[in-house]
């Protein structure tokens, strides 16, 4: 099994290097400018990307160093986003590609096993290419660092809560016709629905579908501390803003909030 990682390793280390080369200026997101200065923050970006092809390189080769050496990197990571988290808490983690959300538990949570797999690396007695069936428990590691990365939410979170509201929608009963997006997205705001719940909405529209009759339009929202969905239902027929319903689902497609005025009309 240990002599599957420098695989895995170098594959992850890879996709990292090039998601900072792609997107450089994400360096001014992070804690970087805090730590480094502002002027150096995207040449500190990008040489951390330099260091991780070099890694990845010798993993992929079997090298023993390799795995030494990302050692030292996965503590630098734990230590980078501890530091971020308590000093820069708004600074995003910078990891894997964009992202604006800061540094939290799973971004932690990922380093944390990247340096757990690195230190397994380094009892690797054989080259990865000779691991066997060991190869196959990489499929089940790689789908741990890809739940731990919120830069690959939208590849398979998103869609998974999208399938949840649907399939126990909190306005069912209550969108296809060919009406744009920015007439349904207006009438959305104008609402007392959007009113009630403006100040929970942390995104602009995230998703929208037709059924039956109603369009249905989705915003990342919080409620009490949490994270949730605010799901907009806006009647094609009805172009009242008060016919405009809306309610605040967790993750698992459950109704935490729906304004009790408004669940009446």
């Amino acid at each position: 099994m240990t002599s599957a990682q420098p695989l895995l390793l170098g594959l992850i280390l890879l996709w990292t290097a090039y998601t900072k080369l792609k997107s450089p200026t994400q360096a001014d997101r992070t804690a970087l400018p805090r730590l480094v200065g502002e002027p150096r923050a995207v040449l500190a970006y990008q040489a951390v990307a330099v260091v991780e092809i070099l890694i990845a390189l010798l993993l992929l080769g079997s090298w023993a160093i390799g795995a030494v050496a990302a050692v030292a990197l996965s503590i630098g990571f734990v230590g980078f986003l501890s530091y971020s988290k308590v000093v820069v808490p708004e600074a995003s983690c910078g990891c894997a590609g964009k992202s604006h959300r800061p540094v939290g538990t799973r971004a932690i949570a990922r380093a944390l096993l990247l340096l757990a797999t690195s230190v397994s690396a380094t009892f690797a007695t054989t080259a990865w290419w000779s691991a066997g069936t060991g190869l196959l428990l990489l499929v089940v590691e790689a789908a741990v660092f890809a739940m731990l990365s919120t830069e690959l939410d939208r590849y398979w979170l998103l869609p998974i809560r999208r399938l949840r509201i649907r399939l126990s929608h909190p306005l069912a009963g209550t969108a296809s016709d060919h009406i744009p997006l920015v007439a349904t997205q207006r009438r959305v705001l104008l609402s007392p629905a959007y009113r009630a719940v403006d100040g929970l909405l942390r995104s602009d529209i995230h998703d929208y579908w037709d059924d039956d009759g109603w369009r249905f339009v989705s915003y990342a929202a919080r409620y009490d501390g949490r994270r949730a969905t605010a799901v907009f239902a806006v009647p094609h027929r009805d172009l009242t803003p008060e016919s405009v319903r809306v309610a605040l689902v967790d993750d698992d497609g459950l109704t935490v909030y729906r304004p009790t005025v408004l669940a009446t009309t």
